[in-house]
């Protein structure tokens, strides 16, 4: 057994991470008009530089910049979208904590209009990354999947698409656009963050997907032609992966239930080479899914949590690993965070050198159960 040389790594992260004090403080001082836009890039910048060096120290091959510069994990990205408008909470969300609930007025999404992209999205920020690291940087967004399960077909504007196939397809454009420019600039590694197909392995939301006039039987298969769609432009040397979650505000999370209802369609309709997958606690389920992964795909076991500052023990990951090897062979399991630290600007409730321990741990264990 070895390290493995390309993405996704054997020891490698979601993406987000808390960010900094002056961070926060630079953006609080932006939002009151004491900084313009130009110095809050600057601290971001420094930030960046500064995160980017502790995860190469650790020995991380695949660095992210943190998603320093994003309030929300999917909003920043999708808004610059022609038409796609982001508009005023409309349902309380409730994310389940060790300590009780958090209730969470999240903003909506709605399509006004025929898709366009206008410019591209990522491009600047993937290009200071590069420049900013030796390592191989990630770049993280939202699936598209984001822009039609909150809402639905309610959400998308009628007159502009008769026909909801023609939305999938005009997504699918936007996105492969984006994917074929990042492409052409040299990014190697993408990971989209898809919430969706994991929150419907949750009997009471598909409940509510039911309740906007959706089939939560036939969406992962819609969301999977809808993803191959949106990263068929990507070049040969881009390796694309997927992060699921269910759910990642406040150390809350939204959705229970594992994997069962669409790993079929998960491991072997979507054309990926790789899976964050959440598995640090009962609510994700079992390994009994993971027979279902073919061979040449690899498997990102989140075991340890982004959710708690406590450490797990090595031992009990290095048990759950054996577990997840009785389903598909070791040398396609690699390691991370169930999740980022940091969906959103506001952070899990661990500090940061909670945080950095985590990742610590988790790259000596990658050495350990697979060798350097």
């Amino acid at each position: 057994m070895s390290q493995r040389m390309t993405p996704p790594f054997r020891a490698d992260h979601v993406g987000s991470l808390l960010r900094p004090p002056r961070l926060l403080a630079a953006r609080e001082a932006k939002s009151r008009g004491a900084l313009d836009a130009a110095g809050l890039r600057a601290v971001e910048d420094d930030c960046i530089r500064e995160v980017v060096k502790l995860q190469e120290d650790l020995g991380y091959r695949g660095v992210t910049d943190g998603e320093f510069r994003r309030t929300w994990w999917h909003l920043d990205f999708v808004r610059q979208f022609t038409n796609i408008t982001v508009v005023p909470p409309s349902v309380k969300a409730r994310f389940r904590t060790e300590k009780g609930e958090i209730e969470l007025l999240a903003p909506g999404l709605r399509v006004d209009g025929r898709l366009a992209r206008p410019k591209p999205i990522m491009a600047a920020d993937f290009q200071f990354l590069k420049a900013a690291t030796r390592a191989t940087g990630k770049v993280t967004i939202p699936s598209p999947s984001v822009v039609h399960f909150r809402g639905g077909r309610g959400a998308i504007d009628a007159e502009a698409y008769p026909d909801i196939e023609d939305f999938y397809a005009d997504l699918a454009r936007v996105y492969s656009e984006e994917v074929a420019e990042l492409g052409r600039i040299g990014c190697t590694y993408l990971q989209l963050d898809e919430v969706n197909l994991a929150y419907l392995c949750d009997p009471a939301l598909q409940e509510q997907v039911r309740g906007i006039g959706e089939d939560p039987k036939t969406l992962p298969r819609t969301y999977a032609k809808l993803i191959n769609g949106a990263i068929a432009s990507r070049p040969a040397e881009m390796t694309v992966c997927m992060h699921l979650c269910r759910g990642n505000f406040k150390s809350g999370w939204v959705a229970e239930g594992g994997y069962d209802p669409v790993a079929e369609v998960l491991f072997n309709e979507i054309d990926v080479t790789g899976y964050f997958l959440e598995y640090d606690s009962p609510r994700a389920g079992g390994f009994a899914p993971l027979r279902f992964v073919p061979k040449g795909k690899i498997v990102v076991l989140g075991l340890v949590t982004s959710k708690s500052g406590t450490l797990e023990k090595k031992d009990a990951v290095k048990r759950r690993i054996d577990e997840a090897a009785k389903f598909a062979p070791l040398e396609q399991f690699a390691l991370s965070p169930q999740c980022g630290f940091a969906s959103t600007e506001e952070g899990n409730v661990l500090a940061e050198e909670e945080q950095w321990a985590k990742l610590r741990m988790i790259n000596e264990l990658a050495d350990e159960v697979w060798g350097k």
